[in-house]
């Protein structure tokens, strides 16, 4: 279990390297006019499907270990976890759309009170809908196959997000910017 959730902190690392999200300071303001978006890898789309693939692997074994599902259970859990994983991806891609945007407006040299506020937003929203997957699956793998395993589930889940939310977060820029007066 160690040795898995280790690769899950090393995967993290690699997503959070691969979109760029790094704590450099913001580049001294300069006369010239800012690029339009920061420059992004031509391969950040494959690196980002390996990174998916090498980390649902790895959490796919971690359930494995921890659930230790029995045949009849694991006919009954597997199906409804695809379903699962198909969801956190679309939020997990919304996800990566906000960080980006973060850190591009960061390095332009801050942001404003409405690219914060908009940013914040859709950050809550990301972590609610999140959430909402957990009670949806939680319930939906209580009543298909135990209330235990519906906890394991959860637990797991919870475990490896603040692994890689932490991750994450120990990588992002520092919000800088000048607040308007109201």
């Amino acid at each position: 279990m160690i040795r898995t959730t280790l690769a899950l902190i090393a995967l993290a690392g690699v997503a959070a390297a691969a979109v760029g999200l790094t704590r450099e300071p913001a580049p001294p303001q300069t006369t010239e006019a800012a690029p339009a978006t920061a420059p992004i890898p031509e391969n950040l789309r494959e690196v980002l499907e390996t990174f998916r693939s090498d980390f649902n692997a790895a959490k796919i074994r971690t359930i494995n270990e921890t659930l230790a599902l029995t045949a009849a259970e694991a006919a009954k859990f597997w199906p409804v976890y695809q379903k699962y994983e198909t969801e956190l991806s679309a939020v997990t891609d919304r996800r990566i759309e906000v960080l980006t945007r973060f850190v591009r407006l960061s390095a332009e040299g801050g942001l404003s009170d409405d690219n914060a506020n908009d940013i914040a937003e859709k950050s809550l929203q990301l972590a609610q809908d999140r959430l909402d997957l957990w009670k949806k699956y939680h319930k939906e793998i209580s009543a298909g196959v135990s209330p235990v395993r519906g906890a394991q589930f959860l637990q797991v889940e919870h475990q490896i997000a603040l692994l890689v939310d932490m991750n994450i977060a120990s990588e992002m820029p520092r919000v800088e910017g000048t607040p308007q007066p109201r």
